[in-house]
């Protein structure tokens, strides 16, 4: 096996900080690096890797269609695409797709649809987009505006116009931003990046009755709660509030780069030929793989398995927490877990995951992380991963 060395590392810019070890095979819920070690996986790549790493069929689907079409254009369709477009409308409010390649373009999409609509009606002043505290809705120059980290915005400015930001779970704070000039309210059901806080149902429902008086649109960011995550095959259907746009992407591909904004067949006239695109945005291979995972995470099979594992989760790391007194809270929205440590830095009890063979993800504050496994990690993969656990936080006692 080759080894990658630190120079070929150095080759790529250094906005990332990734851990001194490089996976390079995964099965399941394992993954192992260059020297063989093996590793749980309890971070599921962000959210991403729904089905875990190299699923039978998965693979099966996406060997098949690498052998038939791999890319044309937008100026022409292609079936998977199409497949998989029914397939989302068919399940979900919406009777229209636009695809992209990840949650920020997703994202982009919905916030330029909005705008557009309006601009369609004959209204161009309905232009402003209100964006929430603690938001984070991907990296682009739009995104990093909607969102609301002062790190990432720092250095990129002048930021983009037309955003209100209110306070999330405050509905309130919302009818006081909301005015004749407001587009859209733009809204995580669940923020994933702050720490898996969860919108109350009088808040999402507030949203909903107030977009309606209001005249404005209400869209869903579902990039990281969307594709069973919580239990539901997209978050609103547990809120029982349906939205005008909502945007899906991270566990839509299960590993493959792909994203999706849905939305009603009255607004999708806003995007008409010429007005938004994307060159690989509905690449067969992408929607291929994606329907394979759309069917197999829409089971009832896989959506129950998703509440009993996040109670077997949850069950486990409050013992941990009673023998080690380690979390001040551990909250979660299905399988997308985060927890508080009450001394040890997240960071520091990442590192010693990784050297006992365990992988988490840090979320906001230095003493937190997430939990984003497999939608279908086995019980055996979760015993061995909290034996691993339990050794990291023993090694920093």
């Amino acid at each position: 096996m080759t080894k990658i060395n630190s120079i070929n590392r150095t080759s790529l810019m250094p906005n990332y900080a990734p851990a001194s070890f490089i996976p390079v095979k995964g099965k399941k819920s394992v993954l192992w690096d260059e020297q063989g070690k093996d590793y749980i996986d309890f971070g599921g790549g962000i959210a991403v890797t729904c089905l875990g790493h190299s699923h039978p069929q998965l693979n099966k689907v996406l060997k098949e269609q690498s052998k038939k079409l791999w890319h044309v254009s937008n100026y022409l369709y292609n079936k998977p695409a199409l497949e998989l477009s029914k397939m989302l409308a068919d399940k979900t409010f919406a009777d229209k797709v636009f695809f992209s390649n990840s949650g920020n373009e997703a994202n982009e999409a919905a916030i330029k649809l909005a705008r557009k609509y309006y601009f369609d009606q004959g209204k161009p002043e309905k232009h402003e987009i209100i964006v929430f505290t603690n938001a984070f809705h991907g990296r682009s120059m739009l995104n990093i505006t909607a969102g609301d980290s002062k790190f990432q915005k720092t250095g990129f400015g002048p930021l983009l116009q037309g955003f209100k930001r209110a306070k999330f779970n405050d509905l309130n704070s919302v009818k006081k931003v909301v005015s004749k000039k407001t587009a859209a309210i733009f809204v995580e059901p669940i923020l994933g990046e702050s720490g898996i806080i969860r919108a109350e149902n009088p808040f999402l429902e507030g949203l909903r009755k107030l977009a309606n008086e209001k005249d404005c649109l209400l869209i869903f960011d579902e990039v990281q709660s969307g594709i069973g995550r919580t239990g539901t095959l997209m978050t609103y259907m547990g809120y029982g509030v349906k939205p005008d746009i909502s945007t899906l992407a991270k566990g839509l591909g299960g590993g493959i780069p792909i994203g999706a904004t849905l939305t009603t067949g009255k607004i999708a006239k806003a995007f008409q030929p010429g007005t938004h695109g994307s060159t690989f945005g509905g690449n067969p291979l992408a929607c291929e793989v994606a329907k394979k995972v759309v069917e197999i995470v829409s089971s009832q099979k896989v959506l129950k398995g998703v509440m009993k594992k996040t109670f077997n989760f949850h069950e486990k790391l409050n013992k941990l927490s009673e023998k080690y007194n380690l979390f001040e809270d551990v909250r979660s929205a299905g399988l997308w877990i985060c927890c508080d440590f009450k001394k040890i830095k997240a960071k520091d009890f990442i590192d010693a995951c990784y050297k006992k063979g365990l992988i988490l993800v840090q979320a906001a504050g230095e003493k937190t992380i997430r939990i984003a496994p497999s939608l279908i990690i086995s019980e055996k993969e979760i015993e061995e991963g909290f034996k691993r656990f339990e050794k990291a936080v023993k090694a920093l006692k």
